[in-house]
């Protein structure tokens, strides 16, 4: 009887002090976990369209992020969220160099897509650059700048051909032509700075202001097409858009290199006016204005924009952009080399995008 209730002793000694070590194990892991040190990344035109999703994914993949943005910028998609805001100019080499002295990662998305002067797509989208460039030199410790460029660096599809990467540019807008600067000045850092350019197609989504036109016209009753032929275009869901911008980032081999983050699936006009006509169960009366209306109202448009302060939305430039046969681009390198996979649908992606159109007030 002794022996058993020795044992017994012994069995819930050595059990206790099992436990004991679990719980220490446990605080350790704890602990450690607590004291690991967060990736910080800096996001110019964080409070955009682009760039706040792209800010709600790092702060979801555990990120501090430091937000650059203006002081008349309108910042109601960062508002009660675990941000930095920098009110900083491209202008303010100081406070640009202040900026990027502890991140590890710089998201460049700030850009300009409109301007009453040519020279306004140079300043905002190759001197800014510039400036921000220069002020990443001084942070030895970035491990990659991302530079958000654009298809219209490219150019739009030559001869029913995807355009990727080997593709000559070939840009047939001001704003294109800013772009592809762009590009070629991050080339020339490229010696000094961890840098990779992600090409985007047209992007689509919550908080967009500028595809939203198609919808709300749409659930309107009118559906509107360029030209007598349909269109092919790469259309991605901001989400995926993002998240290439992260594989692209985290990638160490990415560095130095160019990729279109676009869909795998190539969609046109038809296609997508049929989606949307499911999701909002609407069946619109479809016009389809050639090609000379729309350089006529571009025209138009472009001269009573000389007597106001704001850029036209349509002009001329843009009347070229929009009478192209085909935007679509190949995401194959993605694919390849940053295991990048479109993993929202168009269905799926036009049917998110709508309900929360809605559920803002946007689409009535």
């Amino acid at each position: 009887m002794y022996e058993l209730v020795l044992i017994i002793l012994i069995f819930v000694s050595d059990f206790t002090n099992f436990l004991a070590k679990v719980s220490i194990n446990r605080f350790k892991i704890k602990w450690i976990k607590n004291m690991e040190v967060k990736n910080t990344a800096l996001v110019t035109g964080a409070n955009g369209f682009v760039g706040s999703h792209l800010v709600d994914l790092l702060i979801e993949k555990n990120f501090k992020v430091k937000c650059l943005v203006r002081k008349s910028s309108n910042t109601k998609w960062l508002k009660g969220k675990d941000v930095e805001i920098i009110d900083c100019g491209f202008n303010d080499k100081e406070g640009l160099t202040n900026a990027v002295n502890d991140v590890d990662y710089v998201f460049h998305v700030a850009g300009v897509v409109k301007s009453k002067k040519p020279e306004g797509y140079f300043i905002g989208n190759v001197e800014n650059t510039r400036n921000l460039l220069d002020a990443c030199l001084n942070n030895k410790a970035i491990k990659k700048v991302i530079i958000v460029s654009s298809q219209t660096a490219c150019g739009p599809t030559l001869e029913g051909k995807l355009v990727n990467e080997k593709t000559e540019p070939h840009p047939i807008t001001t704003y294109g032509r800013s772009k592809r600067e762009e590009e070629l000045l991050a080339h020339s850092y490229m010696d000094k700075l961890p840098i990779t350019i992600c090409r985007a197609p047209a992007i689509y989504g919550e908080r967009d202001t500028e595809i939203f036109i198609f919808f709300d016209t749409f659930n309107k009753g009118l559906m509107t097409t360029i030209g007598m032929k349909d269109k092919n275009i790469s259309l991605i869901h901001v989400v995926d858009f993002v998240k290439g911008l992260y594989l692209a980032a985290i990638n160490p081999a990415s560095t130095g290199q160019t990729y279109f983050i676009s869909s795998e699936v190539i969609y046109n006009w038809t296609q997508i006016g049929d989606i949307t006509s499911k999701v909002l169960n609407k069946r619109p009366i479809k016009i389809k204005v050639p090609h000379f209306i729309v350089y006529t109202i571009a025209a138009i448009a472009q001269y009573f924009a000389m007597f106001s302060s704001k850029a036209a939305t349509l002009n001329l430039e843009k009347a070229r952009d929009l009478v192209q046969s085909d935007w679509t681009c190949d995401t194959t390198k993605a694919v390849r080399e940053l295991n990048y996979r479109q993993e929202i649908s168009a269905e799926d992606g036009i049917a998110r995008t709508c309900k929360w159109y809605k559920e803002v007030g946007w689409l009535k």
